[in-house]
């Protein structure tokens, strides 16, 4: 802000040394402490109002803009104001065309998978097989006899 080098606040000290005295130094510096203090807390109050200022002669700006760039497009598009939907038709009617619309998001619902049936069902079909069928045993001792125990452990 000021262009003041290390040479001239050293001639400043010497003068307010020589004029204030050492005895009163500390108190005129606190003083001029608290002058620069409410000096600076002024000056940023000022320019916060102004920036306040500026920023809503931009805003104000910015509306007459958007003003303007709506009525444009108002004169443009006179016709194609907001209408309301047509009602929907109620729950139990059927339309006469049932074919569905094949440029439609969703799936027709003749083209959806059936959903598989569940684990409990999958496992009751397994189970209902006939008692002819006998599933095979596996071998559980080493000498590959399919009908005897297994060999116990420990004592023989």
């Amino acid at each position: 802000m000021f262009d003041i080098g290390a040479g001239e606040v050293l001639v400043i000290a010497v003068v307010a040394i020589l004029v204030i005295g050492p005895k009163d130094m500390p108190m005129a510096l606190r003083t001029a402490g608290r002058w620069i203090g409410q000096v600076r807390r002024m000056s940023n109050h000022f320019r916060a109002g102004i920036d306040a200022m500026i920023r809503e002669a931009e805003m104000e700006e910015m509306e007459k803009k958007w003003q303007e760039r709506n009525a444009q497009i108002m004169r443009a598009h006179p016709g194609d104001e907001m209408t309301p939907l047509p009602p929907a038709p109620p729950e139990g009617a059927v339309d006469g065309d049932s074919a569905p619309d094949p440029e439609a998001d969703d799936p027709a619902p003749a083209a959806l998978p059936t959903p598989a049936a569940s684990a409990e069902a999958r496992a009751a079909r397994v189970t209902d097989t006939p008692d002819d069928k006998v599933e095979p045993q596996l071998p559980l001792d080493s000498d590959g006899a399919s009908g005897a125990e297994p060999a116990k452990k420990g004592k023989a």
